[in-house]
């Protein structure tokens, strides 16, 4: 007759689910004494403090050695006052007045010549009477002698005009400011230029070098200065 098992019952089922648990709980109880510390408690001494005790500060005693101010100096004495009798005679200047009288003589004085300065004058050319006149514009009515200037003026810088190779070949271009004053005597002086390039401003000065003589601006029938400028464009093609 075979005994009869109950599946149940049986204890190696579940052998390896136990063998865990117990390993798990070993390695716990190792840890736990690996880790425990303990401390003698025997050595310690944390002390006490005494809130009622107050905290006295001792100062040093620094002894300087410091030196006795100096004495004040003593008061000076007051000055003696000489007083001197004044026996001067202070002779008084009598004022006389510049008002006429009826005894005052009248002198007649004879006319005094006054020569008249010749001063430097230097008239604009938008605003002088008489306007300098270019050669060729001396039969040209006073009405329209300063566009006939112009036109002469435009003319000369045309036939002049030349474009330094210089500046052609660097791009260099621009307007170039002539200013130039037309002298007592017609002739061209105190010649200034303010340009983008120094050739162009040597070009510049080069024409307007090659001006004629010119009849002179006149002021109140005198002949005087007469400062002129004008644009000189360069520009490239």
């Amino acid at each position: 007759m075979e005994p009869k098992k109950n599946p149940k019952a049986d204890l190696s089922r579940n052998s390896g689910l136990f063998f865990q648990l117990g390993l798990v709980a070993v390695l716990l109880i190792t840890y736990l004494m690996i880790e425990w510390k303990s401390y003698d408690r025997s050595n310690i001494d944390i002390g006490s403090l005494n809130l009622n005790q107050e905290l006295e500060e001792e100062i040093p005693i620094v002894d300087l050695n410091t030196p006795p101010p100096p004495p004040p100096p003593p008061p000076a004495a007051p000055e003696v006052l000489e007083v001197v009798e004044d026996k001067a005679e202070v002779i008084e200047t009598k004022v006389e007045s510049t008002e006429a009288t009826q005894k005052t003589e009248i002198v007649k004085v004879e006319q005094v010549a006054v020569e008249e300065e010749d001063e430097n004058i230097s008239v604009p050319f938008a605003v002088i009477e008489d306007v300098p006149l270019f050669p060729g514009c001396e039969n040209v009515a006073k009405d329209k002698r300063r566009d006939c200037f112009q036109d002469k003026m435009n003319d000369h810088i045309r036939k002049n005009f030349q474009y330094p190779e210089i500046a052609q070949e660097m791009g260099v271009q621009g307007k170039v400011y002539v200013q130039f004053t037309i002298a007592k005597d017609g002739s061209i002086t105190d010649v200034r230029m303010r340009g983008p390039d120094k050739n162009l401003e040597k070009e510049a000065a080069r024409i307007i070098s090659k001006l004629p003589k010119m009849i002179p601006g006149k002021q109140r029938g005198k002949a005087v200065k007469v400062p002129f400028s004008i644009p000189i464009n360069f520009v490239l093609q």
